[in-house]
């Protein structure tokens, strides 16, 4: 039984309270990193994005795709936990959200047991809710059941 997800005003990139803190954040699976939520990520760190390319360009020896997670580290007790959740990038409203519920739920599996390794607490924006075009009713309860329900406190970010 784990705590309810802490609702606040206020900016992902910078995460409030003490101890080991994780971003975490959803990406595509095309390499495209240049909108939403990342610009926000890459003002204050090169080493999100660098390493989001270098493995999606090298994705042919390893595990990039949906439901993976690459855990960065951009401080002493900062991270940020780039989730491919995201089937490529919309480029027409026909086409339908690009973002995958499953691979969503697959990568908050895998930052669980790192965020428990670490002893983190998870901060992130309305995950999968941007450029992705999910819905934050199908979102939460994966949060819910993966993060919190493990016993790890999650905060989400509302910008003003």
């Amino acid at each position: 039984m784990g705590e309810a997800i802490d609702y606040v005003r206020g900016d992902a990139s910078a995460p409030q309270g003490a101890g080991v803190k994780v971003i975490a954040h959803v990406c595509n699976d095309l390499g495209g990193w240049g909108k939403g939520f990342v610009l926000a990520l890459s003002r204050r760190w090169p080493e999100p994005e660098a390493e989001y390319r270098r493995r999606h360009r090298a994705r042919a020896g390893n595990d990039f795709g949906l439901g993976a997670v690459q855990l960065v580290p951009v401080g002493r007790y900062l991270w940020v936990a780039n989730m491919v959740g995201q089937r490529g990038i919309r480029t027409s409203r026909s086409q339908g959200a690009p973002v995958r519920y499953e691979a969503i739920d697959a990568a908050l599996g895998r930052l669980a047991p790192r965020a428990l390794e670490l002893g983190a607490s998870v901060h992130m924006p309305r995950i999968g809710c941007g450029l992705a075009g999910g819905r934050w009713d199908r979102i939460e309860p994966l949060v819910t059941a993966r993060l919190t329900g493990a016993g790890i406190p999650v905060t989400v970010y509302d910008h003003d």
